[in-house]
Protein backbone atom coordinates (compact mmCIF):
# COMPACT_ATOMS: atom_id res chain seq x y z
CA UNK A 1 0.00 0.00 0.00
CA UNK A 2 1.62 3.45 -1.25
CA UNK A 3 0.30 7.25 -0.10
CA UNK A 4 -1.34 7.40 -3.03
CA UNK A 5 -3.30 4.63 -2.89
CA UNK A 6 -5.09 5.73 0.34
CA UNK A 7 -8.86 7.29 0.90
CA UNK A 8 -11.68 8.20 2.73
CA UNK A 9 -14.22 4.97 3.42
CA UNK A 10 -17.08 5.42 1.21
CA UNK A 11 -19.93 7.54 2.56
CA UNK A 12 -17.82 8.58 4.97
CA UNK A 13 -17.44 11.78 3.45
CA UNK A 14 -19.71 14.45 1.72
CA UNK A 15 -19.03 17.21 -0.30
CA UNK A 16 -20.70 20.74 0.82
CA UNK A 17 -23.56 22.25 -0.85
CA UNK A 18 -22.80 24.78 -3.59
CA UNK A 19 -25.02 27.38 -3.50
CA UNK A 20 -26.06 29.68 -6.19
CA UNK A 21 -24.82 28.08 -8.91
CA UNK A 22 -27.59 27.50 -11.25
CA UNK A 23 -31.67 27.00 -11.01
CA UNK A 24 -31.23 23.50 -11.51
CA UNK A 25 -28.94 22.65 -8.63
CA UNK A 26 -31.55 22.82 -6.01
CA UNK A 27 -29.89 26.19 -4.38
CA UNK A 28 -29.59 28.34 -7.70
CA UNK A 29 -30.71 31.97 -8.33
CA UNK A 30 -31.62 32.76 -4.67
CA UNK A 31 -29.29 30.07 -2.75
CA UNK A 32 -31.51 29.63 -0.30
CA UNK A 33 -31.73 32.89 1.00
CA UNK A 34 -35.19 33.63 0.26
CA UNK A 35 -36.71 36.60 -1.54
CA UNK A 36 -35.60 40.31 -1.04
CA UNK A 37 -35.07 41.73 2.83
CA UNK A 38 -32.31 41.92 5.21
CA UNK A 39 -31.07 38.35 5.39
CA UNK A 40 -31.33 37.96 1.52
CA UNK A 41 -27.85 40.34 2.10
CA UNK A 42 -24.41 40.17 3.51
CA UNK A 43 -23.26 41.17 5.80
CA UNK A 44 -26.36 40.11 8.29
CA UNK A 45 -25.43 39.93 12.12
CA UNK A 46 -29.00 39.93 14.34
CA UNK A 47 -28.12 38.60 17.36
CA UNK A 48 -30.09 39.65 20.36
CA UNK A 49 -32.09 41.78 17.67
CA UNK A 50 -36.00 41.00 18.28
CA UNK A 51 -37.57 42.84 15.52
CA UNK A 52 -38.27 45.76 17.16
CA UNK A 53 -39.27 44.44 20.55
CA UNK A 54 -37.52 44.82 23.75
CA UNK A 55 -34.80 41.99 23.67
CA UNK A 56 -34.78 39.67 26.33
CA UNK A 57 -31.04 40.87 27.52
CA UNK A 58 -32.60 44.44 28.23
CA UNK A 59 -35.69 43.16 30.30
CA UNK A 60 -34.17 41.11 32.10
CA UNK A 61 -32.61 42.66 35.44
CA UNK A 62 -28.95 42.98 35.87
CA UNK A 63 -27.53 42.12 39.44
CA UNK A 64 -24.75 42.28 41.42
CA UNK A 65 -20.96 43.72 40.37
CA UNK A 66 -17.29 42.19 39.35
CA UNK A 67 -14.45 44.83 40.65
CA UNK A 68 -12.18 44.18 37.78
CA UNK A 69 -9.43 43.88 40.10
CA UNK A 70 -10.67 41.61 42.58
CA UNK A 71 -8.41 38.88 43.79
CA UNK A 72 -8.81 35.04 43.93
CA UNK A 73 -6.90 33.25 46.51
CA UNK A 74 -6.22 29.31 47.04
CA UNK A 75 -7.71 28.87 50.75
CA UNK A 76 -6.27 26.44 52.65
CA UNK A 77 -8.17 25.54 56.04
CA UNK A 78 -6.63 24.70 59.22
CA UNK A 79 -7.41 21.09 59.95
CA UNK A 80 -5.98 19.93 56.21
CA UNK A 81 -2.49 22.01 57.18
CA UNK A 82 -2.58 19.92 60.28
CA UNK A 83 -3.96 16.40 58.65
CA UNK A 84 -0.67 17.21 56.34
CA UNK A 85 1.62 17.65 59.43
CA UNK A 86 0.22 14.48 60.60
CA UNK A 87 0.83 12.89 57.67
CA UNK A 88 4.62 13.90 57.70
CA UNK A 89 3.83 15.88 54.23
CA UNK A 90 5.23 19.06 55.57
CA UNK A 91 7.05 20.08 58.31
CA UNK A 92 5.87 22.46 61.05
CA UNK A 93 8.84 24.52 61.55
CA UNK A 94 8.88 26.48 57.85
CA UNK A 95 5.25 26.31 55.61
CA UNK A 96 5.62 28.62 52.94
CA UNK A 97 3.31 28.46 49.06
CA UNK A 98 6.08 26.31 47.81
CA UNK A 99 5.62 23.54 50.87
CA UNK A 100 2.00 23.56 50.80
CA UNK A 101 1.89 22.71 46.57
CA UNK A 102 4.75 20.10 47.02
CA UNK A 103 2.61 18.05 49.44
CA UNK A 104 -0.83 19.07 47.52
CA UNK A 105 -2.90 21.46 49.30
CA UNK A 106 -2.90 23.69 47.23
CA UNK A 107 -2.84 23.08 43.69
CA UNK A 108 -2.02 26.61 41.95
CA UNK A 109 -1.38 29.49 44.45
CA UNK A 110 -3.55 32.28 42.36
CA UNK A 111 -3.10 35.22 43.62
CA UNK A 112 -1.65 33.77 47.23
CA UNK A 113 -2.85 31.42 49.57
CA UNK A 114 -5.43 32.32 52.17
CA UNK A 115 -5.01 30.39 55.59
CA UNK A 116 -8.55 29.90 56.83
CA UNK A 117 -9.74 28.56 60.62
CA UNK A 118 -11.84 25.72 59.98
CA UNK A 119 -10.38 22.66 62.06
CA UNK A 120 -7.51 22.64 64.55
CA UNK A 121 -4.49 24.63 64.38
CA UNK A 122 -0.94 22.60 64.46
CA UNK A 123 1.11 23.18 67.00
CA UNK A 124 4.49 25.20 66.89
CA UNK A 125 3.86 25.82 63.08
CA UNK A 126 5.78 28.88 61.40
CA UNK A 127 3.64 29.83 58.28
CA UNK A 128 3.99 32.38 55.99
CA UNK A 129 1.23 33.16 53.28
CA UNK A 130 -0.46 35.74 51.50
CA UNK A 131 -2.99 36.49 53.88
CA UNK A 132 -4.97 34.62 56.81
CA UNK A 133 -8.32 35.26 58.80
CA UNK A 134 -8.36 36.72 62.33
CA UNK A 135 -9.70 33.65 63.71
CA UNK A 136 -6.91 31.62 62.26
CA UNK A 137 -3.72 33.95 63.24
CA UNK A 138 -5.55 33.66 66.48
CA UNK A 139 -5.77 29.71 66.87
CA UNK A 140 -1.86 29.10 65.50
CA UNK A 141 -0.53 32.12 68.23
CA UNK A 142 -2.80 29.99 70.69
CA UNK A 143 -1.56 26.82 70.01
CA UNK A 144 2.51 28.17 70.00
CA UNK A 145 2.70 29.37 66.29
CA UNK A 146 3.62 32.39 64.11
CA UNK A 147 1.70 33.96 61.05
CA UNK A 148 3.61 36.10 58.48
CA UNK A 149 1.87 37.69 55.57
CA UNK A 150 3.42 38.56 52.77
CA UNK A 151 0.50 40.75 51.23
CA UNK A 152 0.75 42.79 47.68
CA UNK A 153 1.00 46.08 49.85
CA UNK A 154 3.96 44.53 51.83
CA UNK A 155 5.87 43.81 48.20
CA UNK A 156 5.24 47.06 46.57
CA UNK A 157 6.60 48.97 49.97
CA UNK A 158 9.86 46.69 49.84
CA UNK A 159 10.08 47.41 46.23
CA UNK A 160 10.09 50.93 46.38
Amino acid sequence: MKLHDLSPRPGSTKARKRVGRGVGSGKGKTAGRGMKGQQSRSGVALNGFEGGQMPIYMRLPKRGFKARNSKTHALVNLGRLSAAIDAGKIEAGNINPDTLMAAGLVRRPKDGIRLLAKGDAPKNARITVTGASKAAIEAIEAAGGTVTLTGPSKDESGAA
